[in-house]
């Protein structure tokens, strides 16, 4: 075998090994610091609509939107802050925080907020939910951001 034959096949060892870095990276939600909110959260909202469309649960997203409507707290069971957000889409999502596990968000209507969590398919749009941290540690779990503060 070459020199160059032996070159060529290690870069594309070189090549194939980032490759399967990068998709992993992506499967677990590492952010390279390339990928800006703003298309962190067009991804989310395209991935909000297909699983409305599909019928789909169990799907988390990132994504940007509005506070549109405050709602009293639900407090049977694990206590959640509740409010209707709007995503660039148009469609409203109701968010379940839960506030056993993390800080309330001190909201008001029209306040926009980054959040991290899972969609959960409704007839009236999808909830979002899991805000917060994973108290068992298992998965990454979800955050609220509003006016720059992480709440998880």
């Amino acid at each position: 075998m070459s020199a160059l034959s032996k070159r060529s096949g290690l870069l594309k060892s070189v090549a194939y090994i980032l490759l399967l870095v990068s998709g992993l990276a992506a499967y677990y939600g590492v952010d390279d610091n390339n990928t800006s909110v703003a298309t962190q959260s067009a991804a989310g909202v395209k991935t909000i609509e297909q699983a409305y469309q599909q019928r789909q649960s169990k799907v988390w997203v990132e994504v940007e939107g509005v506070a549109v409507k405050l709602l009293p707290d639900d407090n049977d069971g694990s206590r959640h802050q509740k409010f209707i957000l709007k995503i660039d889409s148009g469609r409203t999502l109701l968010v379940a925080h839960n506030i056993d596990l993390a800080p309330r968000v001190p909201l008001s209507v029209s306040d926009e907020l980054k959040l991290r969590g899972r969609y959960e398919w409704s007839e009236k749009g999808g909830v979002l939910h899991w805000t917060h941290h994973d108290p068992d540690r298992q998965i990454s779990g979800g955050w609220v951001e509003h006016k720059g503060k992480r709440y998880q």
